[in-house]
């Protein structure tokens, strides 16, 4: 029976050994992509945080002016959004604006202001005044991927716990920061779990950016074995995150 378990144990060991051979990912090598050193990736302007070829959404805390042609009182209102990402406005009141493009809330208060009595065929011109919200997204092994506002100064540590924090298979040395800088794609690596332990500090990331956490093959691969192999004797390895 030990002598079993003893070749389990072995055909785990190289089974993950061999895992971690094959499972190295290369990183690198997108054409247009630079990969940097992480004391090397380049902050990004006032020009880079606002660049996007795709129109702006609204977002919670935007400023937005607000005119109503033809009526004084409903026009060159100064609106900002609330952090439920909701506006409020004379005759219709509260107003979901979140998510939407300048164009789409005023067809959406065209509409609204056109179900009452007060103006006729409203013409409604919506601009946006101050640009707070600005986003990261977040994804790879984490608990709750998605797209996230920047609010105040965002770290790297700061922005995987608002995704809830990395999952059991993440890869703490593999985690990517994308940024484009002056049209320039660039790429670098950091350590989280370098970060944790204090070794370098934890860096800023900006609106625009890309975090994706990497992933440990490894460690799925030693998970599948424990569920499929029943062990008589404690089992103890050392991954290396």
């Amino acid at each position: 029976m030990i002598r079993g378990i003893s070749l389990a144990l072995a055909c785990a060991v190289a089974s993950l050994g061999l895992a971690g051979c094959a499972g190295s990912s290369h990183v690198g090598g997108a054409q247009g992509l630079s990969l940097t050193t992480r004391e090397a990736l380049p902050t990004p302007s006032l020009q880079d945080l606002g660049a996007s070829d795709r129109p702006y959404r609204v977002g919670p805390f935007d400023r937005l002016i607000v005119d109503v042609f033809g009526s004084e009182a409903l026009s060159k209102q100064e609106i900002q959004v609330d952090a439920s990402g909701r506006m409020s406005f004379p005759l219709i009141g509260t107003v979901e604006v979140a998510g939407k493009t300048p164009g789409e809330i005023e067809e959406t208060m065209e509409k609204l202001l056109a179900q009452g009595r007060f103006v006729r065929h409203p013409q409604v011109t919506v601009n946006l005044k101050e640009i707070v919200s600005q986003t990261v997204t977040i994804g790879g092994e984490v608990r709750e991927p998605g797209v996230y506002p920047v609010l105040g100064r965002m770290t790297l540590m700061r922005g995987i716990a608002r995704a809830k924090g990395v999952t059991e298979f993440s890869k703490k040395s593999e985690v990517l920061v994308f940024r484009t800088v002056g049209g320039q794609d660039y790429a670098a690596i950091y350590d989280i779990g370098a970060i944790q332990r204090g070794v370098y500090g934890d860096p800023e990331i900006f609106a625009n950016d890309v975090v994706m956490v990497g992933d440990s093959q490894a460690r799925r691969l030693f998970r599948d074995f424990m569920q499929t192999t029943p062990l008589l004797a404690p089992l103890i390895l050392l991954f290396r995150n």
